[in-house]
Formats: C-alpha cells, structure tokens, sequence
C-alpha cells in the first residue's frame, strides 16, 4: 500500500515537473523569437550600413577621377548639375552691374558703328560650350564641302568627354548639311564632331583651322581643341566671340539654319523631331538673325545672337549664366533697357570694364 502511494506520489511530481517545464518553455520562446528577430534585425542593418558605406566610399572615390558628386541624401547627381562654374570659382557673381543680370559675363555691342552698350566681365576668358558649334559651322561653311555628301555616325562622334546622349545611333546616315543644321539649331554634339571628323584632310586639321579662323578674326582669348564645346580647354572672352558672332553672320547658311524653329530629319525608318534650344527664336517679339546657345556645368547657361533692338542691329553675348531661363531673362532684360532708354550707354561697375569702342579689330582684350 505504501509502494502505490510513493509511487503515485512520484508520478504526480514527474508530471508536475513536465507542467513547469512546459510553462517555462511557453514564456521563454516568444521572448527568444523576439531576441533573434532583433539580432537579425541589426546584423541586416548593419549589412545594410556597410554595403551603403562601401557605395558611398565608391562613388566619392569616383567623384576624385570623374567629377561625380554625391549629395547629403546619398544621391548621385550629375557633374553637370553640382559643380560651379568656372566663372564662379573665380569669384565673378561677385561682380554687380546696373541691370541685375545672372549671366557673369556680357557684352552688348552695335553691330553697325561698333558702340558698346553695354558690358561686365567682357574680358574674362572663360569656357564656352556650345558656343564652339558657330566656328564649326563658320569654318565648314568656308571650305565650301558639298552639303548633300552622306555622313554616318560612327561611335568615334560618341560623347566620351561628358557621357551625354543623342539620338543620332551609331550608323545612321545623314547629309553633311543636315548634320550642319542639328549642330546649330539643336545643339547636336555628334553631328558637330562628325562635320569636324569628316573633314577631308581630318579632325585635328579641322580643329587647327578653328584656332586659325579665330585669329584671323582678332580672337586673341580664344581656344579650340575640339569642333562640339564639349569640353571645358574650347574657351573665349565675350568681346571675342563679339566677333565670331560677327563673321558668322556674314553667311546666309549659318543665319538661316541657327535660327531655324524645328526639323525633321529620316533616321531609319523613322523621321525624328528636332526643336531649336533658344526659345526667343520662336518668339514674335524678338528679330534675331542668328544665335547659338551653350551649356556645360563648367561654362554655365551662354548665349550669343544677332539683333534687331529699337531699329539697332545688335550683338549680345552673355556668358557663364545660372539657371536654365536666366541667359534668356538677361537678355529680355537688355533688350526691355535699351528700348526704354533709346540706346543710351550704361556701364557696369565691374573693375575690368576698360573696353575700348572702336572696330571690332580694336577691341581691348583683357584676361580676367
């Protein structure tokens, strides 16, 4: 009798044993699942934190050979889009002038008796992007190549300087004057640098006679080594590309296609649009004979034209502007001045505003 107690008695205890055990696994499992969860957790963050560290070290790495930045929110942004100006690290915002203009460097100029109307900066030799695409057309123009001769597109004329795209494909084949006509109306950097490497005696002659043009023109400021402004060594000074500005309208080709609105050229099986990238071209309030426009990040936004201001055949340059509409307004800005003023001479307060009036052959030439 006593054994069958003891050993119900034992069972009981074992029994109670296994309720404690169960209990005791019932309370820790949850907390343990909530310990790994939480260790797993942190060991993901801090994989997550390492592989965006190692991103990081990668792109500012990068940003040392390629001028890629990276912003504060861990966005890559473009060179393009980030990095100053030339004219700006060189200080010229700093330089105030009576109208306010965001362009750093201007020159207004009458074309007919050579009067400056109005300037800033005009000497400062700065990089002049797009701008280049007038001495490309200026020096084609004069070789007098024929204009129906067939041009492909080869992955030479591929932007490697600033990786921008183009709808012209490798391969596709386009007369000389149409490439001529997208390199001047739309700013097209292939077909520039194919109009320069299909010169027959070649590229680097074709540069050579850029830099020659430029001379014999008096444009002492100015550099060449490349026909699209791609890159940042094609420099120039307002009061120099005055004159380019100048020459080229002398050709009736080069008046006709930079200020054309729009065109449609066949590539493939396809026409594709192309649209003038100076919007006062489409503008009936403007009377504009010819005009480029220009933008690099080293450079900012630039403009020159040929017009016609309060019955006034003019020149306007304006250099090194920020923000996309500002080379624009700088020059709405002019043209509203020198209508409401009847032409009178306004002078900026800039130091190097010593420019001689005169023939454009005499102009001053001054580095800033």
């Amino acid at each position: 009798m006593n054994g069958l107690r003891k050993a119900s008695l034992a069972k009981q205890f074992a029994a109670l044993v296994c309720l404690v055990g169960l209990l005791s696994v019932s309370a820790w499992l949850p907390a343990a699942q909530a310990a790994s969860e939480t260790q797993q957790s942190l060991k993901s963050k801090k994989r997550s934190v390492l592989t965006k560290s190692r991103v990081v070290r990668s792109f500012e790495r990068s940003s040392q050979s390629t001028g890629v930045a990276l912003s504060r929110s861990r966005t890559v942004r473009s060179a393009d889009s980030t990095a100053p100006s030339y004219g700006h690290l060189a200080g010229l915002r700093n330089v105030r002038d009576a109208l306010s203009l965001k362009s750093n460097a201007a020159l207004v100029v009458d074309q007919e008796t050579n009067e400056v109307l109005f300037k800033k900066n005009e000497g400062a030799v700065l990089p002049i992007a797009s701008l280049t695409k007038l001495m490309t057309g200026l020096v084609l123009t004069e070789a007098n190549l024929p204009l129906d001769e067939i041009v492909t597109i080869t992955q030479d004329d591929v932007d490697t300087e600033k990786g921008s795209s183009s709808r012209l494909r490798v391969g596709t084949q386009l007369s000389r004057g149409d490439l001529l006509h997208l390199a001047l109306m739309s700013s097209e950097n292939r077909a520039a640098h194919a109009l320069g490497r299909t010169y027959p005696a070649g590229l680097p002659e074709f540069v050579r006679l850029m830099n020659a043009k430029a001379q014999t023109l008096g444009m002492k400021d100015t550099r060449y080594v490349e026909p699209t402004g791609l890159s940042s060594s094609n420099q120039s000074s307002a009061q120099d590309l005055v004159k380019l500005v100048d020459a080229a309208h002398q050709q009736p080709l080069l008046r006709e296609l930079s200020t054309s609105t729009g065109y449609q050229v066949p590539v493939g099986n396809r026409l594709l649009q192309f649209n003038t990238t100076n919007r006062l071209v489409k503008n009936p309030s403007w009377d504009i004979g010819l005009q480029k426009t220009g933008y690099i990040s080293e450079a900012g936004r630039c403009l020159v034209m040929q017009t016609t201001v309060a019955g006034r055949r003019l020149i306007m340059v304006f250099l090194d502007s920020v923000g996309k509409l500002t080379r624009i307004a700088d020059a709405e800005r002019v043209r509203h001045w020198l209508e409401a003023s009847s032409g009178a001479k306004l002078s900026s307060t800039s130091t190097d505003s010593n420019l001689a009036s005169g023939p454009f052959s005499s102009l001053v030439t001054q580095n800033f």
